[in-house]
């Protein structure tokens, strides 16, 4: 039996399946998904395995074993395996990168270099090796060094080095002359945690009897086996040792008299363990509910495979259509996958799931530590769950039988991923879901264009791949008939031109203070962080940028730091200009800080909450803010747009869109859709309950159409003319994108490189006519350097029904030298998010 295992080397040249020998001693053990350890040149390496088969490509004789495997249990199941292939093919990247994708960070390799003593010596004689056929006596230290080894079967070199500090050369000098050899160890990063536990070795009777036979003086030990006597359940030792205030050396003897047993065993590390959550019900659905929710619900019945796009005005009761689906497809004995994005994975979303199916939930976010992930991952490997809740990664759940995936949100952005693979979670759900045969519901107050064109007849003329159309549900009505907030559009450049020079607007300002005096509570949105955007000299004109990247430094004002948010770089705040000493230097742009500092002066007495990346990267932090705010010991809650986003507060009644113009303003054809989601999703989070709601969006740009829609709750207005733009100027939903970055620390190798590059796609271009293939550039990217590295970028456009993966990888192929030889990268992004 031969199994075809994936290497772990994202290379070119190691991109394929490579055949080993399965011994026969570990046959029961390996299947496909199976993670092993494969001797592979010189080295020993994680790999999975993607292939059993019986007739290897090569002479059997000439295969290597495999070494070991690393797991009881396959950590990918047979359907991640295809499913990597997939994303392999689909985003351009290496096999082995997307099955690394699939498992959690505590499983993927550690490579660790050891030394173990060589084979080659006389029945453990460590003075009297037999090295090339001579006998070579040992020093004294060499025959400890070699006991020492051979106690523990071999030593990390790190760990020997730390031991014999100064026997460095000595050692090396043992590994030079094969005494010791190296080995390299393929160790997982985390593994399960294990608790010491007591074990009563007898019934409460016997307990008390051997409690009887204690000496008057082991009063302790009478008092443990009293308590195990009343209480005979394994118990965590640390626990014992608390309850009854005694040592462990006290427990330790009871152990020596065979009284009970101290053992460790394995416990699961829990993020919400100390969480009551209470349970609920189903809730009464209104008549727009029920017709979405019986027509999911007959499609999960079917089990066939079927895609629905839920456009549902924010406060329509897309949750309860959600977890309502869910049931249906858990009465089935199926399991459901539930995609959110990361900032809108409140304590509160958790809460709601956890709440109506209680320890049947696993959850996946980037909040949690290493091992809570890790042993939510094993949850749901061991079967002890059937619905996960988590951000895009959460797709690779190791479930075997999906019948329904849920994508919350599913405009947003974070669903692409910006590093290899650069996978969109959206489309890999689909796929997912058609291998279960599950159904996929994509839900959203504001679907982006492309899942909206997918539910178009037109659309189905560009898929020819036999992906499944969309079918549109709509909820048009907010729940028990409550009103969409009134929309005000402020123009700021009138408010300006009034003498008004404060961040807020008039009409925002007498509303905070209405709201203050009423104590109803406000959210405040600015898509900015930090203090101040930029720094300048009043007198020269000098702006303090990174001098890693293209771009201006942003000003902490309560670190009194410059920084830049794309190296972490970080300066000290300048009191004169480094150009020109002026001591005119000025703070310009705002950002949160600088709001949160501006309300204080305004409205003393206010209490703010401020959530972005600065004050949410301790863990608990987004939970405690959250907190806070529903306890009502905050007025405003002021953030980026993770305050837009899955936040349900009943007396929040007023939000104001600081300035509505920061995404609109980026060089990115979606800066507009950006724009019109998130003013959307914001002005969402007032008035969802018994109090109405009222919305400022604050702009220099009031007459444009995203804004204009956005007041109007009009998706369908915004759609047709933002549609009308795209397919003018051949942007997606109309005509697909790759986008080509290249990087390199010197210019001119770049350009050339870049140049090469695109006259080798428009020359493979042309081979495909009549198909319309459209190569643009090269051109400087957006952010021209990052981290020392300048960027150029090309763009591929093509349409739906072209191939064009193939194309794309042999012009990269042309640049493999200078990538090998020069260090330069190329990262290709099959229809990209951000385009900067």
């Amino acid at each position: 039996m031969y199994a075809k295992v994936i290497v772990d080397v994202p290379s070119k040249h190691t991109n394929r399946g490579f055949d080993y020998l399965i011994p026969e001693a570990m046959r029961e053990w390996v299947a496909i998904g199976s993670r092993v350890g494969v001797p592979f040149g010189p080295r020993k390496l994680q790999g999975f395995v993607v292939e059993l088969h019986d007739r290897p490509d090569f002479d059997p004789a000439k295969l290597k074993p495999i070494s070991e495997v690393m797991d009881l249990y396959p950590p990918l199941t047979p359907d991640l395996v295809e499913l990597a292939q997939w994303v392999s093919k689909t985003y351009l990247c290496h096999e082995i990168t997307a099955l690394q994708a699939m498992i959690p960070g505590a499983l993927k390799a550690k490579y660790e270099r050891h030394v173990k003593v060589s084979d080659l010596h006389t029945n453990g004689d460590y003075g009297n090796l037999l090295l090339q056929g001579q006998r070579t006596m040992l020093l004294p230290i060499q025959e400890e060094i070699a006991a020492f080894i051979r106690d523990k079967g071999s030593v990390e070199i790190g760990a020997l080095l730390e031991k014999y500090t100064d026997q460095g050369g000595l050692i090396k000098q043992m590994i030079t002359q094969g005494q010791l050899v190296e080995v390299q160890m393929i160790k997982d990063r985390m593994s399960a945690k294990k608790v010491l536990t007591v074990f009563p070795s007898g019934q409460p009777e016997q307990l008390r009897q051997w409690a009887g036979l204690l000496a008057a003086r082991s009063m302790k030990q009478k008092e443990v086996l009293l308590y195990l006597a009343e209480q005979p359940y394994p118990i965590k030792l640390t626990d014992l040792l608390n309850e009854l205030g005694i040592s462990a050396s006290t427990v330790k003897s009871l152990a020596d008299k065979d009284y009970l047993t101290i053992k460790e065993v394995e416990v699961f590390r829990d993020p919400y363990a100390e969480r009551n959550f209470p349970r609920t019900k189903p809730l009464t659905l209104t008549p727009e509910q029920s017709q979405v929710f019986n027509r999911i619900s007959e499609a999960v019945h079917e089990r066939n495979h079927q895609v629905f796009l839920l456009h549902g005005v924010t406060g329509s009761g897309k949750t309860e259509v959600y977890l309502q689906s869910i049931q249906t497809c858990l009465d089935q004995d199926r399991e459901a996958i539930v995609l959110v994005p990361e900032i809108s994975l409140t304590p509160q979303m958790v809460e709601r799931f956890k709440g109506r199916f209680g320890n049947q939930v696993a959850v996946l976010h980037s909040r949690l530590s290493h091992g809570e992930r890790y042993d939510e991952w094993r949850k749901i490997m061991l079967k002890q769950v059937s619905v996960v809740i988590g951000a895009r990664s959460a797709i690779f759940a190791p479930f075997t039988k999906i019948g329904l995936v849920i994508i919350d949100e599913e405009h947003e952005s974070s669903y692409k991923q910006e590093e290899s693979p650069k996978y969109h979670a959206r489309d890999v759900s689909i796929a997912r879901a058609k291998q279960h045969g599950a159904v996929v519901i994509l839900g959203s107050a504001t679907p982006s264009l492309e899942s909206m064109y997918g539910t178009l007849p037109e659309a189905a003329q560009d898929t020819p791949d036999g992906r499944a159309p969309i079918e549109l549900l709509t909820m048009k009505e907010r729940v028990e008939g409550r009103p969409l907030p009134k929309v005000h559009i402020v123009d700021m450049r009138e408010e300006l031109s009034k003498g008004n020079r404060s961040m807020f607007s008039r009409g925002l300002h007498k509303a905070i203070e209405d709201r203050l005096e009423k104590k109803e509570q406000i959210v405040l949105l600015l898509n900015r962080r930090g203090y101040a955007t930029f720094v300048m000299c009043r007198s020269c004109g000098f702006v303090a940028g990174c001098p890693h990247c293209d771009i201006s430094l942003t000003y902490h004002q309560s670190a009194r730091t410059l920084r830049c948010h794309y190296c972490g770089y970080t300066e000290r705040e300048a009191t004169t200009c480094p150009s020109c000493g002026s001591e005119h230097i000025r703070h310009f742009g705002t950002g949160t800080q600088r709001v949160e500092e501006e309300l204080g002066k305004l409205f003393p007495g206010i209490r703010v909450i401020r959530m972005d990346v600065d004050t949410t990267t301790e863990k608990g932090s987004h939970e405690k803010w959250l907190t806070l705010f529903r306890n009502q010991q905050a007025d405003v809650l002021l953030g980026t747009q993770m305050v837009a986003k899955g936040l349900d507060f009943p007396q929040v009644t007023l939000v104001g869109a600081l300035a509505a113009d920061t995404v609109l303003n980026l060089p990115d054809f979606r800066a507009a859709e950006r724009t019109f989601q998130l003013m959307t999703q914001v002005g969402g989070r007032a008035g969802r309950h018994e109090l109405p709601g009222e919305v400022f969006i604050q702009t220099y740009t009031p007459e444009h159409y995203s804004i204009i829609s956005a007041s109007n709750h009009d998706y369908k207005s915004f759609m047709e003319k933002e549609m009308t733009f795209r397919k003018f100027h051949d942007y997606p939903p109309f005509h697909r994108l790759i986008l080509i970055t290249l990087s390199h620390e010197q210019i001119p190798l770049l350009m050339r490189s870049a140049e090469t590059l695109a006259a080798k796609l428009k020359e493979l271009a042309k081979s495909m006519a009549p198909t319309p293939i459209d190569i643009l550039g090269p051109v400087a990217s957006p952010i021209s350097r990052i981290k020392d590295r300048y960027r150029f970028q090309c763009m591929v456009k093509y349409r739906e029904e072209v191939s064009i993966a193939g194309l794309v990888q042999q012009a990269a192929a042309t640049l493999g030298d200078v990538v090998k030889q020069h260090k330069l990268t190329i990262s290709i992004d099959v229809d990209p998010q951000v385009l900067m």
